[in-house]
């Protein structure tokens, strides 16, 4: 029997560990992304290029099958008629959800992401990992005093979270977009941009043509809630062709500055390393 159950929406995710990396069974996968286990198979041979094994999913097989089987919380997971398994690790879990490219794949993964694949078991013995013994006054002592100093720098913090509320009313208008937005950050490079929110699946490259310029779209999952699209006819060396303005939300713009405070943006090589900003002064 299963000992841990975590339950993401209506599902119920048994934990499952193969060579230390948490991992989720094909099934568990299709149930959350609203797809049948077929469409998941096939997805995966289908984009066969897309997807490492070791890295992205783990294939069992021949005595792996049955050591995956012999796992007293594994009995049960797996048919014993079945001749081989995959386990999808949080990387390939992720690039799934991108295939399937539905917004319930992509909340569902966001959910599992956190309530799943970052979330770790407690040994035992608490101590082991540094936490205190609250047995011991000394200790129990020690910690409410060091519980305290966070409280108070917890009111620092939300402080600061009222500065950075003032600043995004002061930074981000009507219409504006991730680029002319990260205009007014002291030492962003405006031209990775786009490329950096794609990399985090809020945007793609819908132009198929490697010769020609991008074309961003809003992906499924950031739509309306992050970022939103606007159309119009663009005129190149090419003709006309069909592209989009993309325009910031405020969660969106909230997020990015949170990115942008945490380094997490690409910063130009000449950048002085102070996180300032400035008002821009039209939004084109």
């Amino acid at each position: 029997m299963q000992t841990e159950l975590i339950t993401i929406d209506s599902n119920q995710l048994p934990i499952i560990e193969w060579k230390n990396i948490r991992v989720v069974t094909t099934e568990t996968l299709a149930k959350g992304y609203g797809a049948s286990m077929k469409n998941i198979q096939a997805n995966l041979a289908n984009h066969k290029s897309r997807f490492v094994e070791g890295i992205h999913y783990f294939k069992l097989e021949g005595n792996e099958l049955q050591q995956f089987k012999r796992v007293p919380d594994n009995i049960g997971l797996v048919s014993k008629y079945t001749s081989q398994q995959i386990l999808w690790t949080e990387k390939g879990a992720a690039r799934m959800s991108k295939i399937v490219d539905t917004d319930e794949a992509w909340s569902f993964f966001e959910k599992m992401e956190s309530a799943y694949f970052n979330q770790k078991s407690l040994p035992n013995d608490p101590t082991t990992l540094g936490l205190p013994n609250f047995l011991d006054p000394a200790e129990s002592e020690i910690a409410w005093a060091e519980q305290h100093k966070k409280v108070q720098l917890l009111g620092v913090q939300v402080q600061q979270l009222e500065t950075e509320i003032d600043c995004l009313q002061n930074l981000l208008q009507v219409g504006m977009s991730p680029v002319q937005f990260c205009k007014q950050l002291n030492g962003v490079n405006i031209n990775q941009v786009n490329l950096f929110l794609e990399s985090r699946h809020f945007l793609y490259n819908a132009e198929k043509d490697i010769y020609k310029s991008h074309v961003w779209r809003v992906q499924a999952y950031s739509r309306d809630k992050y970022l939103t699209e606007s159309p119009y006819i663009a005129t190149t060396g090419f003709g006309q062709r069909q592209c989009y303005k993309i325009v910031l939300l405020k969660k969106g713009a909230s997020w990015l500055y949170q990115q942008y405070l945490k380094d997490k943006l690409p910063m130009k090589k000449d950048w002085n390393g102070q996180f300032t900003h400035e008002k821009y002064g039209q939004v084109a």
